[in-house]
């Protein structure tokens, strides 16, 4: 069984399942067993990691740029393949996944948001064109971008200009939030998704998105840790492991590298220095 959200565990926590953890169209659970992952054998980026992302929980993956946060996205969407080890999405190996029926399980919401020169509802509706209106609507809706919409010229049909310049960092990412939620995902993958933003602007999206994803298995990659803090369970990247895992509270309380982390971007914040 997963850990309780105030559980800690210094190490990996994963074990291989007996069997499949759901059959049926809900959120998944994610295992990654034994995973090794090198571009060069004398410099492995992950060596034998374990880590479970229960389902319909929210799970983020820290550390120092570098230690593999990404590369855990990428190997899960098969976009890389590892050296060793096996991935399962509710019990069954990726590998024995056909790549679209595992893609079309996922919504990802990334750093740098592709915007066409197109209107507000054909850039929601990208990747999704047969996306009705009231589709459309709902997710901009859920993304906390409806008001905005409204306001503009002439609604969801205002051409928003090449890459989105019109728009603030924000509603960029609110963009690729509704984008997401449109998809209706059983897993939502955010990849640095905010790391661009001021923290006001930041700490109001994940309070949208905490709402969205309820339910859904959810993977966070972030640099700030104010950005995490709510998940379920954080896990902390090191020398490619898994070296510390669990709720936020739990994590300071153990004093180790998550609570270090945590202070000093804490009195980086204070002092307007970045870490």
């Amino acid at each position: 069984p997963a850990s309780a959200p105030g559980d800690v565990n210094p190490a990996a926590q994963a074990q291989l399942p007996a069997s499949a953890s759901f059959t049926g169209p809900r959120a998944p659970e994610i295992l990654f067993h034994g995973i090794g992952l090198a571009f060069d054998e004398r410099l492995p980026v992950l060596r034998d990691l374990q880590l479970r992302i229960p389902a319909g929980q929210t799970t983020a993956i820290v550390g120092a740029s570098g230690c593999g946060k990404s590369s855990l996205v990428r190997l899960l969407l098969r976009l890389q393949e590892p050296q060793c080890g096996t991935i399962l999405v509710g019990g069954t190996a990726i590998t024995e996944m056909p790549i679209h029926s595992l893609r079309a399980m996922a919504a990802v919401v990334p750093q740098d948001v592709l915007l066409l020169h197109a209107s507000v509802a054909a850039n929601i509706a990208f990747g999704k064109e047969d996306a009705t209106q009231p589709e459309i609507e709902r997710a901009a809706q859920l993304a906390g971008l409806h008001e905005l919409i409204a306001c503009l010229p002439t609604g969801y049909a205002t051409i928003i200009g090449e890459r989105g310049l019109k728009l603030s960092g924000g509603e960029r990412q609110r963009i690729a939030i509704a984008r997401a939620v449109l998809r209706d995902p059983l897993i939502y993958i955010l990849d640095e998704a905010t790391s661009m933003l001021d923290a006001a602007t930041e700490a109001s999206l994940m309070q949208r998105f905490r709402d969205i994803a309820t339910g859904r298995t959810t993977l966070v990659i972030a640099h700030r840790l104010s950005t995490v803090r709510h998940a379920h369970q954080i896990a902390v990247l090191e020398d490619g492991r898994v070296v510390e895992i669990g709720a936020h509270a739990a994590l300071i309380k153990l004093g180790g590298r998550y609570a270090a982390l945590w202070r000093a971007q804490e009195a980086a914040r204070l002092t307007a220095r970045p870490v």
